[in-house]
Parts: C-alpha cells; sequence; structure tokens
C-alpha cells in the first residue's frame, strides 16, 4: 500500500518561516474534529526551524533544519498513548484531540520535540501531514505549497519504492539511532551534522602583505593527506564534510612563495584565520589586499 513520505531538502531552507506560519494559519483557532483541536493563538508551534551557525568572521555558515512530527512507524507516543494516538494505513500519525486530552505523557514520549502542549484545550498536538487537506484530495501539505524554495516534498508511494529512493538519493532520517522508523526524510542532512576547517593564505610581496591564489593546501589527519584544494581568488580555502568532534587535523600549504602549517582540534567548525607563507620577493601570482 502507498503511504505518505516527506523530503526535507536541508540545503535550500532559508528561514522564511513560510511553513510555519501557514500552520498557524491553518489550526489557530481552526478546529478539525477527529483531526487536531484548534491550536491556542500563543503556543509553540510543532513544526519549528533550528539554526545552526558555523566558523567564525569572515567564514561562517548558517544551516536550518526545519523539524516536524516524524509519523514513525514505530512511533513512541503511540507507545505511550495506546488508542489516544492512531496510525493510519496511508502512514499519517494523528493524535487523537479527545482521547488525549490532559494526557502529556504523549508529549514527553516524543524523542524529536515535534509534540506541543496545548495549554488552553489540554492537550498534545503535533503536525497532522495535513491529513485533514489530504482527505479532501490535497496531493500536498500546505508546508510544500507555500515554500518558496522548494524545500519540501510529499511522496505518497510503496514502502519499498521509497527505501529504494532513500538509497538513490541519499536520503537520511533523522537521529536513525533512535530505531522509529521515521516517514520525514532529509537531503543534504551532512550539512547540518558535519563541519568544516577553512582558514586564509598570505604572503608578504615585495614590500606588501597580499591573497596568495592557487596556493596548494592539504588536510592531513594521523600523517595521512585527506583531501587538497587550491585558495581561491580571495586566497581562501576550505574542507567541508567533516566529522565533528573528530580530533587533531594538520593544514599544510606549499606556493612558490613559500610553505605554512597549522594544527586545530576539531570540534565545531573552524575559521583558522590567516596563514602567513614565508616573506619573499617574487612575481607569482597574487592579488592585491
Amino acid at each position: 500500500m502507498d503511504k505518505w513520505n516527506l523530503i526535507i531538502n536541508v540545503g535550500l531552507c532559508e528561514n522564511c518561516q513560510n511553513c510555519v506560519i501557514s500552520m498557524r494559519d491553518e489550526h489557530v483557532g481552526n478546529e478539525f474534529k477527529g483531526y487536531a483541536a484548534a491550536a491556542a493563538p500563543v503556543s509553540d508551534t510543532p513544526l519549528h526551524i533550528l539554526r545552526r551557525v558555523q566558523g567564525s568572521a569572515p567564514m561562517m555558515t548558517t544551516t536550518y533544519l526545519p523539524v516536524m512530527c516524524n509519523h514513525c512507524d514505530d512511533a513512541p507516543c503511540k507507545k505511550v498513548g495506546g488508542d489516544a494516538v492512531r496510525k493510519r494505513d496511508d502512514g499519517i500519525v494523528i493524535i487523537d484531540p479527545e482521547k488525549a486530552r490532559g494526557r502529556k505523557d504523549i508529549l514527553d514520549a516524543c524523542p524529536y520535540g515535534a509534540i506541543v502542549w496545548n495549554e488552553e484545550k489540554q492537550v498534545p498536538q503535533t503536525w497532522i501531514f495535513d491529513a485533514h487537506l489530504i482527505d479532501q484530495g490535497w496531493s500536498m501539505p500546505r508546508c510544500q505549497q507555500v515554500c518558496p524554495t522548494d524545500v519540501f516534498e510529499a511522496v505518497k508511494v510503496d514502502d519499498g519504492v521509497m527505501a529504494e529512493r532513500a538509497r538513490r538519493d541519499n536520503l537520511n532520517p533523522l537521529r536513525p539511532d533512535l530505531g522509529t522508523k521515521p516517514r520525514v526524510w532529509y537531503r543534504n542532512l551532512d550539512l547540518w551534522q558535519t563541519c568544516f576547517i577553512g582558514g586564509s593564505v598570505s604572503a608578504k610581496v615585495n614590500g606588501l602583505v597580499d591573497v596568495v591564489v592557487e596556493a596548494k593546501v592539504s588536510l592531513v589527519k594521523d600523517g595521512q593527506i585527506l583531501a587538497n584544494t587550491l585558495t581561491d581568488a580571495f586566497g581562501d580555502f576550505r574542507f567541508d564534510r567533516l566529522p565533528a568532534n573528530s580530533g587533531i587535523y594538520r593544514i599544510e600549504v606549499r606556493h612558490p612563495l613559500g610553505c605554512a602549517s597549522q594544527e586545530c582540534a576539531l570540534g565545531e567548525s573552524v575559521y583558522l584565520g590567516e596563514l602567513a607563507l614565508c616573506a619573499v620577493d617574487s612575481t607569482a601570482d597574487v592579488v592585491s589586499s
């Protein structure tokens, strides 16, 4: 049987909040019997966007991660909630707005933090995949409808087809270690999970400090060269997709103007600043700073 899945492209999210606003617009003050009680005007939202800022000026990256109910096949909320939480044949999880009244234990069961408490109605609530609209014939939830950068893609396919697409397109669930079998998949999740090491290369040429273009930069760990790159037109280099808290790395720079090296312990992403080569007179390819 075909079931609903949601694919989220992490690299495309710009934190415009359209998805969050559309959910508030859909549910605040609007009760959908059998699906959800009306959301409170002032409350947390079960669809939210996390932000991760990496590096330091002038080399920084901000990544945004939309998070919501994962509509897990082995949902912890259902294990706790019993008949107050139901798993539909199409894969969508619904917290019954009547049977779940007063059940804060359902709120605490979600390891993704995707269930919020409606104090006014005394009921736990989550993102319902806009099931009330899907059942009316909609082909997508509102988050996909309103997103200007195509972050979201809802697909209704057989589980085998979805598993093959996940393998082909390198789609990954959030927190696979939880074993919840989520139906929300992320493309480019490594942008959220990994780190970078970057820096700038300069040299003193004819009495002036210039950035160095096309210097060869090597990333070394435990005596092994993991990657090579060249500095760009601004003298900058960057190595991406490195595991967080992965230990000591060494940056080695070579150019006709000279050499430089620096070690760093990688916890979070790091900008090493300026790596200065040996000062010699030369007419090598540089760009004035």
